[in-house]
């Protein structure tokens, strides 16, 4: 069994999240052979402590995302992987469309794309690989990232506003609007 579950985090177990915690250990081969301890929290949506191979979850209304950001804790200082909370989101996002289910914690995204992430979620991913391939040749590559999901915001932006233009122009109301 690849997990151990905590006292705390047995009395909250449910199949759900025994279910993604084994679906996303199969995008971490780094991970397969050890044991992970699962743990439980309240205070945060989770935590990891790398030394002991540890994680804490939330048990209910947890993500892909939280789960796979936390898995990365622990592989982090590992092929490649930097430290840090935005780098861990990074590469979360680019280790599987898995994660995509919710907007990462850390990373500056800006307000549209949080507030409509399940539309830019996938366009989020390919800069977060993208960014990757920057990052062998420049350090600033999560300014590069952040930046781009800015100009990603404003582009998504126009083209709504435009629709908008081609539906007046139209003398149509907006069947989005609503």
């Amino acid at each position: 069994m690849p997990f151990r579950f905590t006292p705390a985090m047995q009395k909250r177990l449910n199949r759900r999240l025994v279910h993604m915690l084994h679906n996303a250990l199969h995008h971490f081969p780094e991970l397969q052979g050890q044991t992970i301890t699962v743990g439980y929290t309240r205070a945060h949506l989770g935590a990891a402590v790398r030394e002991q191979c540890l994680i804490r979850l939330r048990a209910r209304k947890v993500s892909y995302n939280t789960i796979g950001h936390e898995l990365t804790h622990l592989v982090q200082g590992q092929n490649g992987i930097p430290e840090g909370e935005k780098q861990c989101d990074i590469w979360t996002l680019a280790r599987s469309p898995l994660f995509c289910d919710e907007a990462p914690t850390y990373l500056r995204l800006p307000a549209r794309v949080r507030l409509h992430w399940p539309a830019f979620a996938y366009a989020v991913r390919a800069l977060c690989l993208r960014a990757l391939e920057i990052r062998k040749t420049h350090q600033q590559y999560i300014r590069w990232l952040e930046q781009e999901l800015l100009e990603l915001s404003r582009r998504s932006a126009g083209s709504a506003a435009s629709q908008l233009s081609l539906f007046e122009a139209a003398g149509q109301e907006n069947p989005e609007a609503g």
